[in-house]
C-alpha cells in the first residue's frame, strides 16, 4: 500500500468495547475518505459508549493525521463517548507535541508512544 491509498478501517470487538483498526497511510491525501468511513462508523445507532483506535497499521502520517485526531476527539466529546488512541507512530506523537496538541490528543498508554508533559 502507498502512502497516497487511503487507510483503511476494520472493526474488531473485544471485551471492553470496540477497537478500530487503521491501515495504510494517514495523510492529506486520505484523510477525506478516512473521514467518510469514520463518518458512517459513527452513524451508527449501537455506537458504543467506548471506541479504541488502534494506530498499529497506520505506515505513515502527516500533519493532516493530527488534525484527523483532534477531530475525532471532538465528534467523541459532542457524543459523549470515550475515545482511546493506541500504537501511535512516534512520528505522530512528535507532530501533535511541536503543534502543541499532545494533550488533547492524549493516547493511552497501552502500546502508545508517552507524551512528555512540559
Amino acid at each position: 500500500m502507498s502512502d497516497r491509498e487511503p487507510a483503511a478501517a476494520g472493526t474488531g470487538f473485544t471485551s471492553a468495547g470496540e477497537v478500530l483498526a487503521l491501515t495504510g497511510a494517514l495523510s492529506f491525501d486520505t484523510i477525506p475518505t478516512v473521514l467518510e468511513q469514520s463518518a458512517q462508523y459513527a452513524a451508527r445507532t449501537d455506537l458504543p459508549d467506548r471506541l479504541t483506535i488502534d494506530f498499529a497499521g497506520v505506515t505513515g502520517v502527516d500533519s493532516a493525521a493530527v488534525a484527523l485526531l483532534l477531530e475525532w476527539r471532538r465528534q467523541a466529546a459532542a457524543r459523549a463517548k470515550r475515545l482511546d488512541f493506541i500504537n501511535l507512530p512516534a512520528n505522530l506523537v512528535a507532530l501533535a507535541e511541536l503543534y502543541g496538541v499532545a494533550d488533547l490528543i492524549d493516547p493511552v498508554a497501552e502500546g502508545a508512544h508517552p507524551v512528555q508533559k512540559s
